[in-house]
């Protein structure tokens, strides 16, 4: 089977490592980059590195990974599209809305495969608690709680943390709950001199009931990545940092000492770390994007679901100016 001819545009913090991948990853032959700055990282080897897409199109790609600002992901993606190229454009989709409409109608329409990088939903973790969610380890789901907090990257200019950060958990919540969004309220701070919010609180609803909560922000010395899903059987929290996945089981063992059984709703059962296979996130996105053009699989990150990522983010950002619930 001939290999798909792959690019790689934007060779920046994310598009160095998309690069590391596709040069290894088995069906894919990476034959062109491209970065109008150059190649500030050093990763092109012996790649045809290029100054623009118009150039790397040249290279007659068959799939392409967009890794570049988010305010330019439309325009290149539209370029994509028309030259007949699959393309996996890095979250969040584009910079609006209505963009991203145009840039799902394009694919759609041409037959392509258009992707997201919403990584998180390979990580191991969260794929085990996916799994184990739908097979009703949980029970009755009551809420999918997440903190994702730690220093400002120097590499983001152009959107705030709730497009940046946020769009992941918005992504993998409504992602494990296999629900939509139905409303959102958030609260926003500018606390570092930029021109977008840096902090957001936000909490909303699913359409199947779940209540959600999201604690995103770029001004904490501590990096966490927690996902916290509570349902009437207890609780799973995965650390998509280290992959691991913890159950805390809500006990059946009645406590006697009143004092304490009477303020508890729940009682302390067995905690369980469950040993997982762990491989990277990235190269089971790739591997999934690869598969999904072949017609093998069907597991990517929609553009169509990375547009509605893209409204409910911007759904947060404007419950933030006006201080009201956003119905969704």
């Amino acid at each position: 089977m001939t290999a798909l001819r792959a690019g790689v545009i934007g060779l920046g913090m994310m598009g160095r490592h998309h690069v590391r991948v596709l040069r290894d990853l088995p069906g894919v032959d990476l034959v062109g980059v491209a970065d109008e700055l150059g190649d500030p990282h050093k990763v092109a080897g012996p790649t045809t590195l290029c100054r623009s897409l118009e150039e790397l199109l040249e290279q007659r790609l068959d799939m392409a990974i967009v890794a570049v600002p988010t305010v330019f992901h439309s325009v290149l993606g539209l370029e994509l599209a028309d030259a007949g190229v699959h393309t996996l454009v890095e979250k969040p989709i584009t910079n609006t809305v209505a963009e991203g409409q145009a840039l799902v109608d394009a694919f759609e329409s041409r037959g392509l495969v258009g992707a997201v990088g919403h990584i998180e939903r390979f990580n191991p973790s969260l794929q085990s608690m996916r799994d184990r969610i739908e097979a009703g380890e949980l029970g009755d789901v009551y809420q999918i709680a997440t903190r994702r907090q730690g220093p400002f990257p120097a590499r983001i200019a152009d959107v705030g943390v709730i497009k940046d950060l946020g769009t992941h958990d918005i992504d993998s919540t409504s992602w494990l709950a296999q629900s939509p969004y139905e409303s959102i309220y958030a609260q926003t701070a500018l606390k570092s001199g930029r021109p977008h919010e840096d902090l957001v609180v936000a909490t909303g609803r699913l359409t199947n009931n779940i209540v959600t909560n999201h604690l995103v922000n770029w001004l904490s010395p501590l990096k966490e990545r927690v996902t916290i899903a509570t349902g009437e059987k207890g609780s799973f929290v995965a650390d998509t940092i280290s992959a691991d996945l913890t159950f805390y089981e809500n006990g059946t063992v009645a406590t006697s000492w009143d004092s304490v059984a009477a303020f508890r709703g729940v009682s302390e059962g067995s905690m369980i770390r469950y040993a997982l296979t762990k491989r990277e996130p990235l190269l089971r996105e790739h591997e999934a994007f690869r598969d999904a053009i072949l017609g093998i699989r069907t597991d990517v990150v929609t553009m169509r679901e990375g547009l509605e990522t893209l409204r409910v983010a911007e759904g947060a950002i404007e419950s933030s100016r006006s201080g009201a619930v956003v119905q969704l």
